[in-house]
C-alpha cells in the first residue's frame, strides 16, 4: 500500500485517538491563521488528489474558515410585517451549504483563479474549516 492509502485509512476512523488529537491540534492552528489563508500544501493529500489537485505549477490550495450556525433575518428591531408564518427572525436556516459559501468567498477573493473543488478538513462548535483546490484560469483542464 502506498502512503496515500494509509492516510486515507486513517481519515476514515475519525473517532480514533490519533486522528482526534491531530484534528484538535490542527483546529487550534487554523484558528490562529487568517480567515482566508493560502496553504503551501493540502492538509489531506489523498482527498485533494482524488478531487483533481496536482502538485505542479498552477494549482494552489486555500484554507478558509466559515462561521457555522443559522441565519438571522436582517430587520430593524425584529419588525417583520405580514402573516405570522413569515415573521420569524432568529431560527432561519440558510438554504446554501457552508461549503458553497466558502467556495464563493475564495472565488471572490481570487478572481483570476477558478475554484476546482473543496473538501472538509475540520470544524469546531463555531467554525468550519475547508480546503479549496484552485486552478489558474488560463490553464487547460485536459493535461
Amino acid at each position: 500500500m502506498g502512503a496515500l492509502k494509509y492516510i486515507e485509512e486513517l481519515q476514515k476512523k475519525k473517532q480514533s485517538d490519533v486522528l482526534q488529537f491531530l484534528l484538535r491540534v490542527r483546529c487550534w492552528h487554523y484558528r490562529n491563521l487568517a480567515v482566508i489563508h493560502r496553504a503551501s500544501r493540502p492538509s489531506r493529500p489523498d482527498k485533494a488528489r482524488r478531487l483533481g489537485y496536482k502538485a505542479k505549477q498552477g494549482y494552489v490550495i486555500y484554507r478558509i474558515r466559515v462561521r457555522r450556525g443559522g441565519r438571522k433575518r436582517p430587520v430593524p428591531k425584529g419588525a417583520t410585517y405580514g402573516k405570522p408564518t413569515n415573521q420569524g427572525v432568529n431560527q432561519l436556516k440558510y438554504q446554501r451549504s457552508l461549503r458553497s459559501t466558502a467556495e464563493e468567498r475564495v472565488g471572490r477573493r481570487c478572481a483570476n483563479l477558478r475554484v476546482l473543488n473543496s473538501y472538509w478538513i475540520n470544524q469546531d462548535s463555531y467554525v468550519l474549516h475547508s480546503n479549496l483546490n484552485i486552478i489558474l484560469d488560463c490553464m487547460e483542464m485536459d493535461d
